[in-house]
């Protein structure tokens, strides 16, 4: 399924702002969201094709909320990369068994990015 819409949940004006340039300048159609019930909201408006998920939000974290996502039957097919200073080997291993297809940590390589959203493609 080829990837247009794209929605990017973090709680940093600044990384919303870097990967919101970042894909609109490789022909991607962005949405934003800061928190977990924002994003929530976002996916019920409109399902994208791909979510990039910050771990380290207020209240609900990202991995907390790529569970219910991919739990729920409505979103399961929607692929999520967690997009997170959190650098850990463990980090990423609970991150994927909470559902995320790719994980990538911050500060964001942008070429690396476009690999990871390209492979999902």
């Amino acid at each position: 399924m080829p990837i247009h819409k794209v929605l990017v949940v973090d709680d940093s004006k600044t990384e919303l702002v870097f990967l919101t340039d970042l894909l609109q300048k490789n022909g991607f159609s962005v949405k934003t969201a800061e928190n977990a019930d924002d994003a929530m909201r976002r996916l019920e408006e409109e399902q994208p094709d791909l979510i990039l998920m910050d771990v380290v939000m207020p209240g609900q974290n990202g991995f907390q909320l790529t569970r219910a996502i991919a739990r729920n039957p409505q979103y399961a097919s929607v692929p999520i990369i967690l997009c997170t200073s959190k650098n850990q080997e463990t980090d990423r291993v609970w991150g994927m068994r909470q559902g995320a297809r790719d994980y990538i940590v911050k500060p964001v390589n942008a070429a690396e990015l476009m690999a990871k959203i390209n492979a999902l493609a």
